[in-house]
């Protein structure tokens, strides 16, 4: 679920910048409706890609929440030179 997550905001993402792109290079000033539309994708990238990586650190960082605290048994095997 968490790919698809990602891979639905990176599309959100790269549709909201054409419109971006489209309103300062190309002729979308000048259509009302792509007007409206060019200002909430504005609104969308800013909001995506705070979401995007609010998502990616906070999956990122569960696989690191109990490193080395929980799932070691404190045994640690010695090289085959160590010597009491």
């Amino acid at each position: 679920m968490f790919i698809g997550l990602l891979i639905l905001i990176r599309v959100l993402f790269a549709a909201s910048m054409v419109f971006i792109i489209g309103y300062v290079y190309g002729s979308f000033s000048k259509n009302t409706t792509l007007k409206v539309i060019t200002k909430i994708a504005a609104i969308l990238v800013i909001v995506l890609f705070i979401g995007a990586n609010i998502l990616i650190f906070r999956f990122a960082g569960s696989r690191w929440r109990y490193h080395g605290t929980q799932y070691g048994c404190g045994y640690d095997q010695s090289d085959s030179t160590f010597k009491k």
